[in-house]
């Protein structure tokens, strides 16, 4: 069994489905291979993967997706300190938690760009923590751009062809 704790208490984590294994699958391929392609120092790590937000460790998160630049961050157990790119997948025991307490806890915690992917609804919703916080929200026939890395652009309609 999975599990997440944020503020100090416990949440089991259902079993994913596979249409969330296969956007998963998808988002890791295509990032590792742009940041490979681009020479990058960046690293992906798809769930389970641990993340602890902050020191007190009374924040551990298993985000789907989890992009890291700062080697200085990786440790035997995972990430210490926020990662640099989130991508959660919803499913319908995660919505509340996605969209509000995680959206909280990420922008707090240092996370630069943060989005919220909806396979139900097919929309993405694209954080950006650097300077406005703005969102943005796409379809899946959108051609979304990453804030973090200026020229990778994905289409999840086309990603999952």
């Amino acid at each position: 069994k999975r599990g997440e704790l944020i503020d100090g208490k416990l949440y089991m984590m259902a079993p994913p489905s596979r249409i969330h294994q296969k956007i998963l699958q998808e988002f890791s391929r295509v990032i590792g291979n742009y940041i490979s392609g681009k020479g990058g120092s960046c690293e992906v790590y798809p769930a389970p993967f641990a993340v602890f937000l902050s020191k007190d460790d009374k924040n551990y998160v298993e985000p789907d997706i989890s992009v890291i630049c700062d080697k200085n961050k990786l440790t035997d157990k995972g990430c210490s300190g926020a990662p640099d790119w989130i991508i959660e997948i919803v499913s319908p025991s995660s919505q509340r938690m996605d969209y509000l307490t995680k959206l909280l806890k990420y922008r707090t915690a240092g996370v630069r760009e943060y989005w919220i992917v909806n396979p139900m609804k097919e929309t993405v919703q694209a954080y950006s923590f650097e300077g406005t916080e703005d969102s943005t929200q796409y379809s899946f026939s959108d051609l979304i751009e990453s804030g973090i890395f200026e020229d990778l652009r994905i289409c999840i309609t086309d990603m999952l062809k």
